[in-house]
This record gives structure tokens, sequence and C-alpha cells, in this order.
């Protein structure tokens, strides 16, 4: 199979879908790799790394996008959408519930979305998703700190405080992945945190696992409202799998809390928790909304990319392989985690949170594989 492999275009994206280690194995496997020049050098590999593990490297996206399947760590662009034709597989973060225009470009261009955020494992967790959740929730942290410094507009608070003085609040709305991490990071850093969640049981076990000034609260509205008006630092780390995320911090709230308080919205690649949170950029990343930070960048984890790629490539590989080697129809067949990663397909949406976020008919993947048969 040819597999494309883009320089990544969005604001200050420095990852790249696959390492240099990853194409050598693709390429020992019979595959064609056409790498964009540039492609890895925002994560530290430089053309020459992927001309030795058998890459072709070539000097822009038009070449790159003429393969069988591409692989991508984030959604096109706009400027990339005419670059996508008919029959053309494309693995990548899609996020399409949030992405209307991206959804019915690649439905019109006949393009086979695999989102690497709805693969799943037998036991419903999402493999491709969980290392970058990890970065993301011990980024929220990282960012919220420095956000939290005066002369970034916070209100002039350090996270753990010292001896003889409070620390810092920190509200963490979902204890799934990006939430556990959020909050060992806090609290490690020795922050007082509100962890909150539906689930009775995962609220235990964080409970059990996490040690040092942590409560833990039901995700009910009185409980959240509560919580945000106490933080200082507010994490969105809500998710629902393909769909949008619901909206369960009003501006209300976000108006209850001390001003120079800031919010990380880490669910705002799908929409946002949070009423008043936007979608932004590492170039601009901040919005102040009655005198709250919001912080919403929709790729977060691009601000370490040597970290990031090395996870991510390491986590799809071993799908990428199997599409590569069994062709798409086979793979889908013969891997029922990777079939749920079918967003589109042609010209139908077959993932069922995205179809409702958009008000768009859903038709189910199985149903299509065996009419293709």
């Amino acid at each position: 199979m040819i597999i494309g492999l883009p320089k990544e275009i969005k604001d200050n994206e420095y990852r790249v879908a696959v390492t240099p280690g990853g194409v050598r194995q693709l390429v020992d496997a019979g595959h064609r790799i056409q790498a964009e020049q540039g492609a890895g050098e925002g994560s530290g590999f430089a053309d020459d790394e992927y001309r030795g593990a058998g890459a072709r490297v070539v000097s822009g996206p038009v070449e790159v996008w003429d393969a069988d399947l591409v692989i991508k760590v984030k959604e096109p662009q706009p400027s990339e959408y005419d670059l996508m034709r008919p029959g053309l597989i494309l693995f990548a973060f899609l996020h399409l519930a949030a992405e209307r225009n991206l959804t019915l470009t690649m439905l019109k261009r006949r393009v086979t979305g695999i989102a690497y955020e709805t693969v799943e494992q037998a036991d419903g967790s999402l493999p491709l998703l969980i290392p970058m959740s990890e970065v993301a929730g011990r980024m929220a942290v990282q960012v919220g700190a420095r956000y939290l410094e005066r002369m970034n507009g916070g209100r002039g608070k350090l996270l753990g405080g010292v001896p003889g003085v409070r620390p810092a609040d920190v509200a963490i709305i979902g204890a799934g992945i990006v939430g556990t991490n959020a909050a060992q990071i806090a609290l490690g850093m020795g922050a007082h945190v509100m962890l909150l969640d539906i689930d009775a049981a995962r609220l235990r076990h964080m409970d059990q696992v996490l040690h040092g000034r942590l409560t833990t609260l039901s995700a009910n509205p009185v409980n959240i409202a509560e919580a945000v008006k106490r933080a200082d630092l507010l994490i969105g780390a809500v998710l629902v799998k393909g769909g949008r995320a619901p909206c369960l911090v009003t501006r209300e709230m976000i108006r209850a809390m001390e001003t120079g308080s800031v919010v990380v919205d880490v669910a705002v690649d799908q929409g946002g928790c949070c009423e008043t949170t936007s979608p932004a950029t590492h170039s601009d990343p901040i919005r102040v909304i009655d005198g709250i930070i919001h912080y919403g960048v929709t790729n977060m984890p691009g601000a370490v990319p040597r970290t990031s790629t090395y996870a991510l490539s390491n986590a799809t590989l071993p799908y990428l392989m199997k599409l590569a080697g069994q062709g798409l129809l086979d793979a889908l067949r013969n891997s029922p985690g990777l079939t749920k990663g079918v967003n589109v397909f042609q010209a139908k949406i077959t993932y069922k949170a995205v179809a409702e976020a958009l008000g768009l008919e859903y038709t189910p993947i199985e149903s299509m594989i065996k009419e293709t048969a």
C-alpha cells in the first residue's frame, strides 16, 4: 500500500503521525511511504532519518496525498480539503462532531475517515486517544499554574502554597484519563483537588489510588457550581466518545469565580464543557471572559511533540500495520475495534455520536461492510 505522511499545518502543531522507526516497520512489510519534506522536524526527526528508514521524501503535499492511505495527527485544515479524493483512507484525530464543514467535505469527496479517538478495545477503552489524553491532562496543570501567575494575568497563587499558606484549589470535571492525569500532577504539586464525575465507582477508585489533598464529588449541577466557584484552576476533562462534550459549566458559574482564576478546557476539541470556552491556538491561546482566563487550545499535546509523537506512534502503528497489510475491508472485518474508528465511509456517517451531534443521517458501518463483501 502507498502511505502518505504529510507535514502538519495546524497552528503550532509539531507532532508527526509516525516515527522513522515506525516507517521502517511499514517498509519492511512491503509498503511504500511518501513523507513530506520537513514532516518530522518539529518532533526532532530529520528528513534523512525517514530516508534511512526507507521512505521517499517529497517536496510538497500534493504527492503525499496521492496515496492509498494518509496518516495524520490532526484533522485536515481547510487548505487541505481539495487534496482529498474518492477512495482515500484518512487515519487521524478527526473530532468530526465539532467539525461540520470537514465532515460534509469528507462525505462529498467519498473519503473513508478513521478517527483515532473512536477506535476501541474490547473493554471499551480508547487506545489511540489514551496517550494524548495522558499528555493533555498533565499539561493542563502546567498551563493552569503558568496562567495563575500574576504577570500572566492570574490571581498570583502558587498551586501548592507554602507552609502556613493555603494551597490553590483545582477543580477537575471528569475522572477519565485526562482527569486522572491532571489530578496526579496537581496533587503532586501540593494543590487541593476537587475531582468530579458521575461514576461513583470511578470516584471510589480514585479515592483509593490517589494521595494528597483530594476531595471526590458527584458531578451534579449543585456540586459542579460549588466546585467552580471555589476553584482557582478549573480543568474540563469531560469525554463523550466521538460526540460533542456536554456543557456542564455555565457562564453564570464562571462569573462566580474570583477574578484572575483560570479555566483549561481540554474538551474544547469536542466542543468544550464550559459555556464560555471557544477554540484557540498555541499562537493565541487565551480569552479573558468576565475576568476569568480561558485556555482552549485544541491541540495541546502539539506543544510537547517529542513526547507526544512517540506516544501516539507507539499506539497507532499496530492498527496502521493491519490497515496497510490487510486492506481496508479485511482489516475492518477482522478488527471490531478498528471498525468503531470509522466515522465516514462511502459518503455516509457511520458513527452515531457524530451523526447526532451534526443532525445528519447515521448508517451503521457493519451493514455497509457486509454489503461490500
